[in-house]
């Protein structure tokens, strides 16, 4: 959430913001309850201010025993508009609060221009694989080796759920143990397992809501939604709080699965794994202090691609446009792993940093050893990373002529062993 100080004082960068994002948003009409709303609170100081001079001067009337009623009586006219005032001020300030709830986040100004067209690869690490057999997609592996069951998992839950079976089971769950220990051991994190239910004002805090509820699931009778992923609850863990300056930088990871609507998304590669409604995510969450966090974003991205790099797949960092941004972002790295059998770039992980938007509707602050003063902190986030797409880039890398796939070394130890998983 923007500030409507920072809003009214910057209104030229947040205007240029918009544009670049496509917003369609009027920001003049909050401009107008703004400008209103202090108005009523000019109204109100001094309406209260002649009430207060009104009351001493019933007291003193008394005192001297002089007729106070004409001054109750005006006093009683002041009381009414003031009545009045309070309730126009609660109006501006309910409408206020709800468009500050849909202005996206500022544009860093690093920020490429444009739809996702304008998106630009600042680095790329490995190359696509060359075959000497024309490689297969991960949908023809999957069912030759009958480790992911397409059909059944469409009988349980519907379109684009999927049923990991045998060694695809076991996969995923190597890939899962395997980056968390990683990001705890190497890259100090600290483990957390979030609930994967949380409620409307975690989903607020991270931005999710109120732009985006149409993507999520809900549980209407408890208004509980599940996550899109860990970074709602993991970033909610310490809203309303202040921390420690001495506490910071805290950086937590979470395993957790994650659920998507992707209203609007059917029939956008439907097909196999690329987009399900389920899927699992290892999350990487940071609190950090404000003049440190554009250099926390570039740690966040290394770390991720730490996990592409020892499983051995090619992928680019990619920068994304303004019009591609998330609502929260003021500035996302997505990291793309290449899948010869698709012959695809697939996201695989979103690395953000939200600045101060996020804590600021989420109440999260520290406080500055130097200052005494509260400050919000800046709070990031990455996919550190995501399946499915991880396991897609895995499997059409890693196959073989045979149709086998070769386990990547580092997995081994979380398979049993296991060197290559064949039909």
């Amino acid at each position: 959430m923007l500030d409507i100080r920072f809003i009214r004082d910057n209104v030229d960068l947040v205007r240029a913001s918009l544009e670049k994002r496509g917003s369609k948003l009027n920001l003049d009409k909050l401009l107008k309850l703004d400008e209103d709303r202090r108005r009523i609170l000019t109204e109100l100081d001094d309406l209260r201010r002649q009430k207060n001079e009104a009351n001493d001067a019933i007291t003193r009337l008394l005192k001297e025993r002089k007729d106070p009623k004409p001054t109750i009586a005006a006093m009683k006219d002041v009381a009414g508009r003031i009545d009045a005032c309070e309730a126009g001020l609660r109006q501006k300030e309910e409408a206020m609060d709800q468009m500050l709830l849909i202005i996206p986040n500022i544009v860093h100004a690093s920020i490429p221009a444009g739809d996702p067209s304008h998106n630009q690869v600042v680095r790329q690490w490995g190359q696509p694989k060359v075959f000497d057999f024309k490689p297969r997609s991960h949908m023809e592996l999957c069912e030759y080796l009958d480790i992911v069951d397409f059909a059944r998992g469409a009988k349980l839950s519907g379109s684009n759920f999927v049923l990991f079976k045998g060694l695809g089971a076991r996969l995923e769950r190597a890939l899962i143990n395997f980056m968390l220990d990683l990001h705890t051991s190497k890259h100090g994190y600290r483990e957390m397992w979030p609930p994967a239910l949380v409620n409307r004002a975690s989903m607020t805090g991270t931005g999710q809501l109120p732009k985006l509820e149409e993507d999520m699931y809900r549980l209407k009778d408890d208004d509980l939604f599940l996550i899109p992923t860990a970074e709602v609850p993991v970033t909610n863990i310490h809203r309303d709080e202040i921390l420690e300056e001495a506490a910071l930088p805290v950086y937590y990871t979470a395993y957790t699965p994650c659920f998507r609507r992707e209203a609007g998304s059917y029939g956008k590669d439907t097909k196999g794994l690329v987009r399900v409604h389920q899927f699992d995510k290892v999350e990487m969450v940071k609190f950090v202090k404000p003049q440190d966090s554009f250099d926390e974003l570039e740690k966040l991205v290394a770390n991720a691609g730490t996990v592409l790099q020892a499983l051995g797949l090619p992928y680019r960092v990619v920068m994304l446009a303004s019009g591609d941004l998330s609502f929260a972002a003021t500035k996302c790295y997505d990291l793309e792993a290449y899948a010869p059998g698709l012959d695809k770039w697939l996201e695989v992980s979103s690395c953000s940093n939200f600045c101060d938007f996020q804590a600021r509707r989420a109440n999260i602050r520290f406080r500055n050893k130097e200052t005494k003063k509260l400050e919000y902190v800046h709070t990031l986030n990455g996919s550190g990373v995501a399946m499915a797409r991880t396991v897609v880039s895995i499997i059409e890398n890693h196959q073989q002529k045979d149709g086998s796939i070769l386990v990547p070394d580092v997995l081994r130890p979380y398979m049993g062993g296991l060197e290559k998983i064949e039909r």
